[in-house]
């Protein structure tokens, strides 16, 4: 780990081959700059505005300031898009100056997978990403794929231009894209490509100088790895015996073919590797616990520094491969019905004889250097009385131990995060908002009512029952919301003549109460939204929602 960020840490502006420039270290991924006849095509803004104008400024510092006249997402995480307003206006690309270009399902999954688990999976991403952590040889010192996540602001713009297809063509300002889609992999919606004109490939986020998660810890849905290695044959199969350069969305580029043929080979060979060997273990019985335990490469490709877990790990991608295909259950009944972690806590320290002779026996284990064992055993203790000094502060220093020997970075920023929240507890800090404005306005009317109906509380939403039909002027969309059964239910392009009562209104006037811009009141008594029927339908529906508190313990109960 401490390797990896000597060579992540190194910051700057990278000339890759002629035209094809690269900021690196600006924030966690690269901001990549292709220089078109006229312009620039600027490749994954970063995650927000200001690092990525940050970035812009840098390389202009060095380079004619042509004009930005198209940018490339190369998948729908945050920091290959939050940035796009740090290098292009929306007016501009409004005016047709400037396109966007993503793969197909771009805006689908960059929008739903920061909202609808958003607040968990941005909370849990404070512990990936050492946000919390001060930098230094006891803290932060990287995330395998580059430092660290920035804090700024978060933005994004409807593509122009969407990549359809596995071998669509683009000439953009002179230069020839061909396009490969690799949905499913390391993004719900990715894509390869080659430029021509460069002899230069992207794997995008697919072929990196780590091991990547087939599972993030910060949570999403599990990745296939078996797709992961296809795709990444198919890029060699298409463009493998032409690439004279490979560059990245992080990391630093190879080159030369030779060079680029290894890393694409066997990064395929590893993904593959990890998809085939579960699941024979599987089917000999094993369980994922079994299975990670036991998992190794085999050594040319254990040697390859590439495949080190710097940032996945085998054996969080070996049990996410499980669960892909067998889920949850590993087939032993004692694991069906688990207690919940407070319940079994106290009887697992009860059993033992009381916290203080579970921290003492636990000091021993301790003392041996069995820092798993007494994770295990203390968290316990922790859970059934969150007050024991003794153990939060044994189990601190065990979560510190097992931090400083990861080899992964979000290994080592969960446990040394988890230590310093159970000693200073959980800090009530600014908290990001995944539900950015740029995001809720990108929005679909059912991602949106999708978005609603996980924030229904459904104990308090028993009996209640209502039919609201909403009317947008701008948009003309039409749609129906019914409760009924504590659920939340929706449908498109229909109004319901029986409906307790009717809203007239924006999609901005939505907008703005959805952002807490705004109050429905408010937009009621502005004539934002009209109301006919029944408006205090309208009140009890929004009364039933939930607000997601942000910092929510994790390493106590």
């Amino acid at each position: 780990m401490w390797r990896q960020s000597q060579l992540v840490v190194k910051a700057g502006l990278y000339k890759v081959v002629d035209r094809l420039y690269q900021v690196r270290t600006a924030d966690l991924s690269n901001l990549t700059i292709v220089e078109g006849d006229t312009g620039l095509i600027i490749i994954d803004p970063l995650v927000s505005t200001e690092t990525a104008g940050a970035a812009l400024d840098l390389y202009y510092q060095h380079r004619p300031k042509k004009p930005v006249i198209a940018v490339v997402h190369s998948h729908s995480h945050v920091d290959h898009y939050g940035g796009v307003k740090g290098v292009v206006s929306e007016e501009d690309v409004k005016a047709g100056k400037a396109m966007i270009v993503a793969p197909a399902g771009f805006l689908d999954a960059a929008v739903s997978e920061n909202v609808l688990a958003g607040t968990a999976m941005s909370r849990r991403a404070t512990y990936m990403y050492g946000n919390l952590l001060p930098p230094g040889p006891r803290g932060m010192v990287g995330a395998g794929l580059g430092m660290s996540t920035s804090s700024g602001t978060v933005t994004l713009i409807p593509p122009t231009h969407e990549i359809t297809a596995t071998g669509q063509r683009m000439r953009i300002d002179g230069l020839d894209f061909e396009f490969l889609l690799a949905p499913g992999t390391e993004a719900p919606a990715e894509m390869h490509w080659y430029i021509e004109q460069l002899k230069a490939l992207t794997a995008a986020e697919n072929c990196c100088h780590t091991l990547h998660n087939t599972y993030t810890l910060r949570g999403a849905s599990i990745r296939d790895p078996q797709a992961w290695s296809k795709y990444l044959n198919q890029t060699i199969d298409m463009w493998g015996d032409k690439s004279e350069v490979m560059y990245g969305m992080h990391h630093w580029p190879v080159w030369g073919r030779e060079r680029v043929l290894e890393i694409l080979t066997k990064g395929r060979d590893c993904y593959r590797y990890i998809n085939d060997q579960t699941l024979r273990l599987a089917n000999h019985g094993y369980t994922p616990v079994e299975i990670a335990e036991q998992f190794e490469l085999p050594p040319e490709l254990a040697g390859h520094w590439a495949l080190r877990p710097y940032y996945g790990t085998f054996n969080h991608n070996v049990k996410a491969t499980y669960v892909k295909y067998l889920g949850w259950f590993d087939g032993n009944p004692a694991n069906l019905h688990v207690l919940p972690p407070e319940a079994a806590a106290k009887n697992y320290v009860a059993m033992m004889g009381g916290a203080d002779a579970v921290v003492e026996k636990a000091a021993a284990y301790f003392a041996r250097g069995e820092y798993r064992w007494v994770a295990e055993v203390v968290k316990h203790v922790v859970f059934a009385d969150p007050g024991h000094k003794g153990a939060r502060e044994l189990l601190a220093d065990t979560f510190e131990q097992l931090g400083y020997r990861a080899e992964s970075g979000p290994w080592r920023n969960f446990y040394l995060t988890g230590a310093k929240e159970l000693r200073e507890g959980v800090m009530q800090l600014p908290a990001p908002n995944s539900v950015s404005p740029d995001s809720v306005r990108a929005m679909s009317l059912d991602t949106f009512f999708d978005y609603l109906g996980v924030r229904l509380n459904g104990p308090k939403a028993v009996g209640k029952k209502s039919v609201i039909n909403l009317n947008f002027t701008d948009t003309g969309e039409q749609a129906v919301l019914v409760l009924v059964n504590a659920t939340l239910n929706h449908s498109l392009d229909r109004q319901d003549p029986h409906a307790d009562a009717t809203l007239t209104l924006t999609r901005n006037a939505l907008n703005r109460i959805i952002l807490q811009e705004s109050t429905f009141d408010k937009e009621v008594g502005s004539g934002g939204v009209q109301v006919a029927g029944n408006a205090g339908k309208v009140h009890e529906l929004v009364s039933l929602l939930d607000s997601f508190e942000f910092w929510f313990n994790i390493v106590t109960p």
